[in-house]
């Protein structure tokens, strides 16, 4: 027996109708670090990868390792297919620490993380203090409706960092959230280091429907 909504079919014999947005996550685009400048979200299979063929994206980063002391992550959009990436981003973030030995703690506000109206590549985790072998990043990005012409680019960021600053070991919470200020079309990202290399590290793509 089918399921029926103000006309509209929801259930055909047990199965969801194919016009029903199920919220499934497809891959589009795996890059993975290797000593790399950049990592660039361009290009796809067969198209861009960031268009209309899903209005929300997710950035999934899996253990971003960098390769020099002393540096975020950062990242920009392009609305001209990665040929420049400088459009102007506004964001705000705080975060949460805790040391290993539990003898500090910290939540506020990260003013060094944030931004107004920057067309600089925009950071995306707390300042990375030491290369320790076992160092390393986690975390998930939200990228709505990118390929918009009529509204800004919201982003939000939620993601976890393993560091050491001298001695002491402590895990950063990161919570960053933004829009690129543009009503163009944004069909390509880039993300780097503020200095050096990424080490090693994964980053997918993800379109939801």
């Amino acid at each position: 027996m089918g399921v029926i909504s103000n006309g509209t079919t929801l259930l055909d014999a047990g199965a969801i109708d194919s016009g029903i947005a199920t919220g499934a996550m497809t891959l589009i685009k795996t890059l993975t670090a290797s000593s790399s400048a950049t990592l660039s979200f361009v290009d796809g299979a067969s198209s861009v990868v960031l268009d209309s063929t899903y209005d929300s994206y997710v950035f999934k980063f899996i253990n971003i390792h960098v390769a020099s002391a002393n540096q975020h992550l950062t990242w920009q959009a392009s609305t001209d297919s990665g040929s420049n990436y400088n459009t102007a981003c506004t964001s705000t973030a705080f975060g949460a620490q805790h040391n290993e030995a539990g003898s500090f703690t910290q939540l506020g506000y990260s003013a060094a993380e944030d931004a107004a109206q920057s067309t600089s590549f925009i950071s995306l985790s707390t300042e990375n203090h030491a290369i320790e072998n076992d160092d390393s990043y986690s975390g998930t990005l939200n990228f709505f409706d990118p390929s918009s012409t009529t509204f800004v680019k919201h982003f939000i960021l939620q993601a976890n960092q393993v560091n050491t600053s001298g001695t002491a070991r402590y895990v950063a919470r990161e919570m960053i959230a933004g829009y690129f200020n543009t009503t163009s079309a944004i069909d390509a990202v880039q993300f780097k280091m503020t200095s050096g290399n990424i080490d090693a590290g994964i980053i997918k793509l993800y379109g939801i429907k």
